[in-house]
């Protein structure tokens, strides 16, 4: 496992193929022999997240359902970036490759090569997917203005593996495509290459599922507290003003306290020395005035503006 106070030189000397995720992460080279933690200063990369994505791609543990300390601004951006380096660089690269490698006179090569497209268009169709619909998303969340028409769970539950093709591709070529002198070079060279892809494809699905994904669930229950933490908060200063017409009176005050304590509509009119008409008649206008109906958000109400202790209350 790698720490902050690590060197960057040695990470990246230990594990060569961690460079493109530099990359992703925006984080330069030349970084000589800072360690990590400085390096990620020097880039404004959040420090633990960036470690938890490196050594989860290097050892593949780690539980992150409950990892509170996880940027998701620093996710989003790595994933992005991700998202462009594979589409506009790594796809139209194995592309050439695989064109210098093959004969294009052969049918078998012409075979190969329509399937490596229509690869590419479903992965291509998949992370713009992701770009359209989950990204913007995530940033309404980071921004405190989600969409109400989507979550989380609509992509994970649809979220499948994206290198199938590509290891199907790679089988195809060493089994029926034999191929010596110089073609033979640039045909191990791309099959290698191809070796790379699948497993970055992997390791970035993972990261997305296990890393990505729980901190996102969090990010969406964060901002659901956050709702109702608004909305009492307006409800306590609508009605701690004297500007709001459907302000509570003393009484209906005393019949949510009542209330709060367990007594019948009975025990609230024996209480107060009213009828228990005019005890229907205070909870109907409270409902009204409040818009709370239940028991359990009368007992939310009178916590929270002081009218009874939350010692005194059975939770």
């Amino acid at each position: 496992m790698y720490e902050a106070d690590d060197k960057m030189i040695s990470l990246i000397r230990d594990n060569y193929d961690l460079l493109q995720m530099l990359g992703s992460f925006g984080i330069s080279l030349g970084f000589g022999d800072k360690t990590v933690k400085e390096t990620c200063e020097d880039n404004d990369v959040d420090t633990y997240t960036f470690l938890a994505v490196v050594n989860y791609s290097i050892n593949g543990n780690g539980d992150f359902n409950t990892d509170e300390q996880l940027s998701v601004p620093t996710l989003l951006h790595y994933l992005e970036a991700c998202h462009a380096y594979f589409l506009d660089f790594q796809l139209p690269y194995i592309r050439r490759e695989l064109q210098e490698s093959l004969d294009e006179r052969e049918s078998l090569a012409k075979l190969i090569l329509r399937f490596y497209d229509e690869y590419a268009h479903e992965i291509r169709r998949h992370m713009k997917y992701e770009q359209k619909t989950l990204f913007p998303y995530v940033q309404s969340l980071i921004d405190g203005h989600p969409a109400n028409d989507y979550n989380v769970e609509t992509f994970s539950k649809h979220h499948g593996a994206t290198d199938k093709k590509l290891r199907e591709l790679k089988l195809l070529i060493i089994k029926y495509l034999p191929q010596d002198g110089l073609h033979n070079n640039q045909l191990t060279a791309t099959l290698h290459d191809i070796y790379e892809n699948e497993v970055w494809l992997r390791q970035h699905a993972m990261v997305e599922d296990d890393i990505f994904v729980p901190a996102i669930r969090r990010l969406e229950q964060l901002t659901k507290q956050s709702d109702v933490t608004r909305n009492i908060s307006d409800m306590v200063f609508k009605a701690g003003t004297g500007q709001n017409p459907d302000a509570l009176s003393d009484r209906e005050k005393d019949v949510i306290i009542s209330l709060v304590q367990g007594m019948s509509n009975k025990e609230i009119a024996d209480h107060l020395c009213i009828s228990v008409n005019t005890v229907i008649t205070h909870r109907r206008n409270i409902a009204r005035k409040l818009q709370i109906h239940s028991p359990a958000g009368l007992t939310i109400y009178a916590i929270v503006n002081g009218l009874v202790d939350i010692s005194s209350v059975k939770l």
